[in-house]
């Protein structure tokens, strides 16, 4: 899964970096505000962003569990920011075109936003549980690259409270080397609200991972993954990817377009080709 750096809390006064508890709740205030916002801009919002708006004050009491150093709460702020965003994009149905269309049914859409660029919406339903699909994208995303030919490697490099994790990921050699190695440090979130998931992120830049010889490091962001059961088949879950991404160097818009649909496509056969083997015992 490939998953534009953001500035780091620039907003936030500097009595509230110094004093926490009050910086966790402007946070969990601001993101409460926002997903109340998406309500107002649509006259008739999909069921899983009522989930996740109706449930989103449940964050507060999270922040509060432990006292979180200024540079985690930014990597936090950062992966409720990408989620706003990816909620806000995927709310609004219109202007979407389609890329490409697989025989199973899997689609790829795309549109073009002004402060984003093209960014890319696969929409499957694999026929696997939500837990089953949560858990390898989140729980083992760093085994991503065993079964996933498009990632080299995921690395996670920080995990901060339940919900937020630092990762670094190397993507795979396209055939023919035609984009060339990538790699990327990205924050990503994951939020459970009732039947519904979303795992959202965006790049980031961290300490431990600067970049690397050989690679070029690309951006991407804001990208969310939204799991829902199938409506009348809760064996089944239906998977919308939103990507965004800014490979960076010198490379053909209609390079770019193809690579980016065929690899939604191709993760969408990968990972039911590893949710089908059979369960160690």
């Amino acid at each position: 899964m490939l998953p534009a750096t953001s500035k780091l809390c620039a907003a936030i006064s500097y009595r509230h970096l110094r004093n926490m508890t009050g910086l966790r709740r402007q946070a969990a205030m601001a993101i409460s505000q926002e997903l109340s916002r998406l309500a107002s801009h649509s006259p008739g919002p999909s069921t899983w962003i009522h989930q996740v708006r109706r449930r989103s004050s449940l964050l507060s009491s999270r922040l509060e569990e432990k006292p979180f150093s200024e540079m985690e709460m930014s990597y936090i702020k950062q992966g409720e920011e990408a989620l706003q965003k990816s909620l806000r994009i995927l709310e609004d149905q219109d202007n979407w075109k389609t890329e490409m269309v697989a025989g199973n049914g899997d689609k790829v859409l795309s549109k073009v936003l002004p402060d984003v660029g093209k960014v890319f919406r696969l929409e499957v339903v694999v026929d696997q549980p939500l837990d089953m699909v949560y858990g390898e994208l989140v729980d083992n995303m760093e085994q991503m690259g065993d079964w996933n030919p498009n990632v080299k490697e995921v690395r996670i490099l920080e995990k901060i409270g339940k919900d937020t994790v630092i990762t670094h990921e190397k993507a795979a050699a396209t055939p023919g080397n035609i984009v060339g190695p990538r790699d990327f440090v990205s924050v990503r979130c994951s939020k459970r609200r009732g039947s519904t998931c979303v795992l959202a992120g965006m790049s980031t830049t961290h300490g431990a991972m600067p970049e690397q010889e050989g690679f070029i490091r690309a951006e991407n962001g804001p990208t969310c993954m939204v799991l829902r059961p199938l409506p009348g088949s809760p064996s089944q879950t239906r998977l919308t990817w939103l990507l965004s991404i800014d490979l960076k160097g010198w490379l053909p818009k209609t390079i770019i377009n193809q690579v980016l649909s065929q690899t939604q496509v191709d993760f969408a056969k990968h990972l039911r080709q590893r949710l089908a083997r059979p369960v160690p015992v």
